[in-house]
């Protein structure tokens, strides 16, 4: 493999994810529109979507998963830092708005108090791990405001998995409903496992450069 390739494929996990992120989040605005075409049926039956709870969740966290990947771009962070800066404060904003919705929208799930914790302890995780990086930012910890960023936007890209998730749903032999309520852990869980494990295995490849250095 030549050592031009190997950059790449390194990237490829990268540009996946902000490509599906954009997609997903393109396709999410719908919400906005009366009636919402092509969304999934417990979503529109929840009992807060008459109250405005469905229109400022979509809305913002569809903004807040385009806006994501781009806070990632070490290029904009180095050559532009205040318009990384700006399009930092505008994700916190739409992740708290729409994860503050999110949970209004899990204590009005169809499917029971299954996916009311699913979905719920997605919220305020979701408001947690964002404002924690908002926090570190503020007292100049960069390097762990990152590790919040990387937790936080996985959690945002639950939105995408969930999708990924749904139409297995509907192939379900325990029926729609039970996998829906299995759905409310698996769009985000995993996520979060995975965001965990990528930060340790950065970890353990900073740790010996740095031995090295202090050595």
């Amino acid at each position: 493999m030549s050592e031009n390739m190997a950059p790449r494929i390194a990237r490829w996990p990268q540009g996946l994810i902000a490509g599906l992120s954009l997609v997903v989040g393109l396709a999410s605005y719908r919400y906005l529109i009366p009636g919402a075409p092509g969304a999934a049926p417990p979503i529109l039956a929840n009992s807060f979507t008459h109250l405005g709870a469905l229109t400022i969740h979509a809305g913002f966290a569809a903004t807040a998963l385009v806006m994501g990947p781009f806070q990632f771009l070490t290029r904009l962070r180095t050559t532009r830092p205040r318009l990384h800066r700006i399009m930092g404060m505008g994700y916190v904003v739409c992740c708290t708005l729409a994860g503050i919705a999110g949970l209004v929208l899990a204590f009005g799930a169809r499917t029971g108090p299954i996916s009311t914790a699913g979905f719920g302890l997605l919220a305020i995780g979701w408001i947690y791990t964002t404002l924690k990086a908002v926090q570190a930012a503020r007292s100049r910890r960069f390097s762990q405001h990152r590790r919040w960023m990387i937790r936080s936007f996985a959690l945002t890209f639950a939105a995408v998995t969930l999708r990924v998730y749904l139409p297995v749903a509907f192939l379900s032999p325990f029926g729609y409903d039970a996998a829906y309520r299995a759905i409310s852990f698996l769009c985000w869980v995993p996520n979060l496992i995975a965001a965990e494990l990528y930060l340790r295995r950065k970890a353990t490849r900073i740790q010996p450069i740095v031995t090295s250095r202090t050595a």
